[in-house]
C-alpha cells in the first residue's frame, strides 16, 4: 500500500500563494478556528516534503522571526518538528531543521519512492513548482486549498497553478473557518 500524498497550499481568491505590498501573513485574515484546525492537521503523524526553495524560505523566515511572531504559530512549530524530506539537487545536509534529510534527484522519482516506503502519510505545504510536477506525474492524492477572502491582483506573488496541467477535481472535504476562510480538499485526476 502506498502512502497518501497531500499538496497543502494557501491561496488568495485570485490564485496567488503570497502577496507583496502591505499584506501580512495569512493576508491578515487568520483567526482562532484556522489556527486550531491547522495545529490539528499537523498534530497527526506524517512526513513533510519540501522543495529546496520552500525549505529555504521557511528556514529563513523562522530564523528571522521572534518567538511571539505569527510566523511561529503552534502549527508552524509542529510542522517544523515533523520528519521532513527536502528534495534538492543543490542543498547538502545537515539542514537547520530538526529531523530533516535531503533527497537528491528528480522530485517525481523521490516522491514515488517515498510513497512506496513511507509508513505515514506525506504532506507538502507550498513547494508550488514541485507539486505541479508531482500532480502531472499522478503522485498527488489530495489537493488541500485554504482559500483566503482576498484578491491580490496587483500585489499577488507565486501563482499557485500557473503552468499546471489540466485536472478534474472531485471535492472530498470542505469547511468554513472563522466564518470567512474556505478549506477545500480535492482528489485530482488528469483531464483527458
Amino acid at each position: 500500500m502506498t502512502a497518501t500524498y497531500t499538496f497543502d497550499v494557501f491561496s488568495s481568491l485570485d490564485g496567488f500563494g503570497a502577496a507583496g505590498g502591505n499584506w501580512t501573513g495569512y493576508w491578515g485574515r487568520q483567526g482562532p478556528e484556522l489556527l486550531d484546525h491547522r495545529l490539528g492537521l499537523y498534530g497527526e503523524e506524517q512526513r513533510m516534503v519540501f522543495g529546496a526553495r520552500t525549505y529555504r524560505l521557511f528556514a529563513r523566515m523562522l530564523a528571522e522571526s521572534t518567538p511571539d511572531s505569527e510566523v511561529r504559530d503552534p502549527w508552524v512549530t509542529r510542522m517544523r518538528d515533523l520528519p521532513t524530506t527536502v528534495v534538492s539537487t543543490t542543498l547538502e545536509g545537515p539542514l537547520d531543521w530538526p529531523d530533516a534529510t535531503v533527497a537528491g534527484g528528480d522530485a517525481v522519482d523521490v516522491v514515488a519512492r517515498l510513497k512506496e516506503e513511507s509508513p505515514v502519510p506525506l504532506r507538502s505545504h507550498g513547494s508550488l513548482s514541485m507539486n505541479r510536477a508531482l500532480m502531472e506525474a499522478g503522485l498527488v492524492d489530495r489537493v488541500q486549498v485554504t482559500l483566503f477572502p482576498v484578491i491580490t491582483g496587483r500585489t499577488g506573488l507565486d501563482p499557485v497553478f500557473r503552468g499546471a496541467a489540466d485536472f478534474d477535481l472531485e471535492l472530498i472535504e470542505h469547511r468554513t473557518l472563522d466564518s470567512h476562510i474556505q478549506e477545500l480538499v480535492y482528489r485530482p485526476t488528469a483531464h483527458t
